[in-house]
Order: structure tokens, then C-alpha cells, then sequence
């Protein structure tokens, strides 16, 4: 099953993507998130009335995700690239939901900065309620998978210890297209992950190769947080990243930046120029 969220007649809601056609929950129940919330995943069997895709246009898998957790440093290679040590807890931050935008939709490269640089990410999204959950046990928790771009700042995020600016500008990082059910991916291993930038290969590994796998993610997680449904765990990104190449290589207004993981599909966003003139 792939679940989207996305707007039809200009108001939210969310359904089953199916071929050339979504099938939507009812208006009622606008939000996956609260649908979970309230019905379990009992609620993917009310999304019957059929739409063309072509009248729908996707947002975030989770728009109102409470909880989006990434983790850095959770391959080898990039472990390797950044001439850290490997970890032996994850590293563990916080994105905000208005700093991802759904599939097709703009990332913003902020005025602020020439620094911007891309992380294609598998993303896991929860399904069920659960705190001190068992690694044998995390799949049960799992509503599906989906991918992140997990654009970053890189100078805001050097400023100090603490990543929250460089991961949160405004629309600087990706989300979607759609959550796969883990019954259409089976495991992950084996499963092929590759970003490009404007068509070349910039990031390309194995999804076998998480140095905390994603049994181990949630088991830990949630040992210090209750994880609910709607919440996002972003597992971390291969290497190739580019801040540890040699030219450093950044995204600009212009660009297109694609994460592909086999399975899921596709997340492809242009780059624009910000032209946000708010001031206070």
C-alpha cells in the first residue's frame, strides 16, 4: 500500500495511491496523523473515493508530524568521510515540519548562505503508540517507508554543537513522495538508495549498510520518547555528501536534486532562489 497526503480543491487530505488514481479518506478526516491516532491503521480502509492524480497535488507524507528525529552518522562511508569516529549511541536531532516540502515542490536555497547541501535519507514513519519497544519488536510499530532529503546548512550547522539551525531553515529539506507499506518492501537490505544532483550520481548505497539498523533505531529512540503515530525517523545518509567533497559541491537556485530508493520511488525537487522579503 502507498499512502500520500495531499491537497484536492485546495483543502487537505490524504488516501491510497493507486496507479493513475488516489483513493481519498473521507473530508472528515483530514489528517493521517489524527486518523491513525484515532482508528489505528484500521483507518487506511476508509480512503474509497477515487480521484485522478492529476486532481491532487501531494504534500508531505506527514504535514503535521509531531516528531521528525534524524540521525547523522549512521553509514560507514559518510562516518568515514567526515573523519569522525563511528558512534556508539546514535546522533540524534530534530527537524520542524515547515522545513520539508512535499515531492515536486521547491527547496529554498536560503540568502544567508552558499552552503547548502543535500542527504537523501530513507525516512520510517510510525504507526502504533509505543515507548520501550524491543528491536524484535520495532516492526510492529512501523506504518511504512518513505524518503527525506535532509537538506542542510552546512555553515549554520557548524556554528556550534547543536544542528538545529543548519537543518531548519524554511523549505530547505524534502519529504515523500509516499509511505510504502513494509509488506510491498520486505527488507531493506539489498535495496539500493542514489541521490543525484542535476542527473549525476552524487550518493549511492545500500539500505543493508546503516550502521544502526532501523529495529535498533526505534528500539532506542524510544527508550527516552514515547513515538506515536505520525512520528518520522529519518535513518541518516550514505556518503558523497557535499561538504566532504574536493571542490565542495553545493545546491544553487536552478538545480534539481532527486533521492531515489528502490521500492519507494522517487523525491525530486527543483531549487529556487529565495525571494521571502518578510521582515519584523
Amino acid at each position: 500500500m502507498r499512502i500520500a497526503s495531499f491537497t484536492l480543491d485546495g483543502s487537505p487530505r490524504w488516501g491510497v495511491a493507486d496507479g493513475d488514481r488516489v483513493l481519498a479518506a473521507p473530508a472528515s478526516m483530514p489528517s493521517l496523523k489524527l486518523g491513525l491516532r484515532e482508528h489505528g491503521v484500521d483507518v487506511l480502509r476508509q480512503a474509497v473515493e477515487p480521484y485522478p492524480t492529476t486532481a491532487v497535488t501531494l504534500l508531505t507524507p506527514v504535514p503535521d508530524a509531531d516528531k521528525i528525529l534524524c540521525v547523522g552518522l549512521n553509514y560507514l562511508d559518510h562516518i568515514a568521510e567526515t573523519g569522525r569516529e563511528t558512534p556508539t549511541h546514535p546522533v540524534v536531532f530534530a527537524r520542524f515540519a515547515d522545513s520539508l516540502v512535499g515531492n515536486h515542490a521547491s527547496l529554498i536555497a536560503p540568502r544567508e548562505s552558499v552552503s547548502f547541501d543535500f542527504e537523501g535519507e530513507l525516512a520510517v514513519v510510525i504507526g502504533r503508540t509505543g515507548r520501550r519497544i524491543a528491536a524484535e519488536r520495532a516492526h510492529d510499530y512501523i506504518l511504512g517507508y518513505s524518503i527525506l532529503n535532509d537538506g542542510s546548512i552546512r555553515d549554520f550547522q557548524k556554528q556550534t554543537h547543536q544542528y538545529t539551525p543548519g537543518k531548519n531553515f524554511d523549505a530547505s529539506g524534502a519529504f515523500g513522495p509516499v509511505i510504502v507499506t513494509p509488506d510491498e518492501i520486505g527488507e531493506l537490505a539489498g535495496h539500493r538508495i542514489t541521490t543525484t544532483l542535476n542527473d549525476d550520481v552524487v550518493q549511492q548505497s545500500d539500505l543493508g549498510q546503516l550502521c544502526f539498523d532501523v529495529p535498533e533505531l526505534i528500539a532506542r529512540i524510544s527508550t527516552w520518547t514515547t513515538l506515536r503515530p505520525g512520528d518520522v525517523i529519518a535513518t541518516g545518509t550514505p556518503g558523497g555528501i557535499g561538504a566532504a567533497r574536493d571542490p565542495q559541491l553545493w545546491m544553487f537556485p536552478g538545480d534539481r536534486i532527486e533521492v531515489s530508493i528502490d521500492g519507494i520511488g522517487t523525491l525530486s525537487n527543483p531549487v529556487v532562489e529565495d525571494d521571502d522579503q518578510i521582515a519584523v
